[in-house]
């Protein structure tokens, strides 16, 4: 009897080789070839379920970006419910930043996408879309500050939705590429001193 592949694992093995060959040899290095090779498996049987590499880079993006969006989704319900909003806003937003292992692989590899993406305009959406995503994100966190009080009533929600998203830009690009300097607890303490600038504070 011939051997029965599961077309969703296959793709799912496919995209893992990508992942391993863009963190070990740069993404210049990720031919459909390579990833074949990486993955164990002919050409041909990538050819199989990807007709050329730009479909599976875009869905290699999709699919990194989707892993990551299902873990800050495990979050919502505890923002709604949780005491201390504070503390499952910034898991939320730690869930983009370096700070284990396979969160730093997600990221040296999303920096080659970015980068790729922008002389690519097939990737070019998807990297826009996953930005907006993020300033989104930043959005609702400072609304539902606001509408608890924590928020400091200066604070232009829009403009810090920006300037936390740059940070957290950065603090990524720093702790991917220099994680001697940037190491996670220096890269969390950041993180919280940012949050927590923007609270307000009482007592004397």
């Amino acid at each position: 009897m011939p051997k029965i592949v599961d077309p969703d694992r296959r793709r799912e093995a496919v995209v893992e080789a990508l992942f391993r060959v863009v963190e070990r040899d740069g993404l210049e290095q990720a031919s459909l070839r390579n990833v074949a090779a990486e993955a164990g498996l002919a050409i041909g049987s990538v050819r199989h379920y990807f007709d050329n590499h730009a479909e599976l880079m875009v869905f290699a993006m999709k699919a990194m970006s989707e892993r990551v969006g299902n873990r800050l989704a495990g979050h919502f319900d505890r923002l709604v419910t949780a005491a201390d909003r504070l503390e499952v806003a910034f898991d939320m937003l730690a869930e983009v930043l370096p700070l284990d292992d396979s969160r730093r692989r997600e990221v040296v590899v999303w920096l080659a996408f970015v980068h790729a993406a922008r002389t690519r305009p097939e990737l070019r959406s998807h990297a826009d879309g996953v930005y907006d995503d993020l300033i989104t994100l930043a959005t609702r966190i400072f609304e539902g500050g606001r509408r608890s009080g924590r928020l400091a009533p200066d604070v232009d929600i829009a403009l810090e939705a920006r300037r936390l998203c740059a940070l957290l830009d950065g603090l990524a690009m720093e702790a991917a590429l220099h994680p001697d300097r940037m190491d996670p607890a220096t890269t969390v303490a950041v993180l919280r001193r940012h949050l927590t600038s923007l609270l307000v504070h009482s007592g004397p």
